[in-house]
């Protein structure tokens, strides 16, 4: 009875362990729909079939300033092909973002979160910015990346498009959906 009730309690821990690690590659994106600066609805169903850069970001921290230059090089390299938005979390406001939209040139959506969004995916309630997930056209997580000196290049240099290059030419890869046989020809 007593080796029963102790495996119960480290199957009750692992269970545990694995709902508060953050949001995995391979996993569904968790779905989330907020207000971005100008007050129009976002919702990451709205860029189903296209992949997504979801960050989770604050005005005042230099890194995700760093990173709104990669963002644009991003945008200007893969246009409508990769969606992206950036979510701005406490203490940020309308304010402190619409200052950081214009002082950073700007063009994507930036979402305000109340920390719901973000606990999501991070699933902490404390958590060092930015954090960064790419989902692939099907929302799945592909990778996600928080910034460290193992990360540098994907916040500060090439290493998000080398990421994106990866995971198109990896939905490129992918076996083709499903398709009708071809009718055949009358003659």
């Amino acid at each position: 009875m007593l080796r029963w009730k102790k495996m119960r309690t480290i199957a009750a821990m692992l269970l545990w362990v694995l709902a508060v690690s953050a949001a995995e590659p391979g996993e569904r994106a968790p779905g989330f729909a907020l207000m971005d600066s100008k007050g129009d609805l976002h919702d990451l169903y709205d860029y189903r079939g296209k992949p997504v850069i979801v960050e989770f970001m604050q005005t005042t921290c230099p890194h995700c300033a760093a990173f709104a230059s990669t963002l644009e090089r991003v945008q200007a390299k893969y246009g409508n092909k990769i969606g992206i938005v950036a979510i701005a979390n406490p203490p940020d406001n309308p304010n402190s973002v619409n200052a950081f939209i214009k002082g950073h040139f700007i063009s994507y959506p930036v979402l305000f979160d109340m920390g719901q969004a973000a606990y999501s995916y991070v699933r902490k309630q404390q958590f060092d910015l930015p954090q960064v997930y790419l989902v692939d056209a099907n929302g799945m997580i592909f990778n996600r990346y928080g910034y460290s000196a193992l990360t540098k290049d994907i916040f500060e240099g090439n290493g998000l498009m080398n990421e994106i290059d990866r995971m198109l030419g990896s939905a490129a890869a992918a076996p083709p959906a499903a398709t009708k046989p071809a009718a055949a020809k009358k003659k």
